[in-house]
């Protein structure tokens, strides 16, 4: 991906965090770009902050139609979309196993693995057509391992996400397809204040920042067609799970 002006990137979850700063670096890099999330507010939001604004296409993404409306209306005011940005996620303050509800399982399965899967599906028959096209997919170092944190069921769509990701890149490298997914550790966004336990002022000072991924995401568009990174693993240097260990290591005569 050259990253010129004529190329076209959709970004889901566009509205807040991860997504908006993303949209940022790569309006700043000069991709024309197309913003996805449920509501349109944010959307509209992150398009004003854009040198020369975005396409707000609203969308349910865990909706097969609302994602092929969403599609066609890209390639028909934009273009064809050369890099999808699947970030769009989501987890619930109840997420323990003695806690989750039906509901709850449905709503984290859908939104972090079928929403990245459905979307993926609808840009490879383009990509394949054109012959080739990067997609970016934001899960989560949840999908790495279980994560007490982060709860089974968000563990579990992530884990699949991770897999969703090495599949597309098995199948579809002959068709000068990749997919890199990215896998972050904590990160200051929204999604934070769904956390069971308030995280404080001083572990959002040394988590990571959206600006962070953005800046990852960033470099694999610049990347040649010949390069697929597979997987990039992203966590704070001070891990605050780790370092209660760390420093009793560190305090060993």
């Amino acid at each position: 991906m050259s990253g010129s002006s004529q190329k076209i990137a959709w970004v889901t979850g566009a509205g807040t965090g991860i997504g908006r700063a993303v949209a940022q670096s790569l309006a700043a890099a000069g991709w024309r770009l197309a913003l996805t999330g449920r509501r349109e507010a944010p959307l509209q939001e992150t398009a004003a902050l854009l040198p020369d604004g975005a396409l707000v296409v609203p969308a349910d993404l865990t909706d097969q139609a609302s994602i092929e409306a969403a599609v066609a209306k890209i390639e028909a005011e934009l273009g064809p979309v050369d890099m999808l940005v699947n970030n769009a996620g989501t987890n619930v303050p109840r997420r323990h196993w003695h806690q989750l509800t039906p509901a709850d399982v449905h709503t984290l399965v859908q939104g972090n693995l079928t929403a990245p899967f459905l979307t993926s599906l609808a840009v490879l028959p383009g990509m394949k057509a054109r012959g080739g096209g990067l997609i970016v997919q934001v899960a989560s170092m949840a999908g790495k391992g279980t994560s007490a944190v982060s709860g089974p069921g968000y563990s579990a769509a992530k884990t699949g996400f991770v897999a969703m990701s090495a599949a597309l890149n098995a199948e579809n490298g002959i068709h000068n397809i990749r997919s890199t997914c990215i896998c972050p550790g904590e990160v200051v966004t929204p999604i934070l204040d769904f956390r069971p336990e308030p995280v404080s002022a001083e572990d959002r000072g040394r988590m990571l920042q959206p600006e962070d991924i953005a800046a990852a995401v960033l470099f694999v568009s610049t990347l040649p067609d010949r390069v697929c990174i597979n997987e990039i693993l992203v966590t704070p240097t001070w891990n605050r799970f780790q370092a209660p260990l760390a420093q009793k290591v560190a305090a060993m005569a």
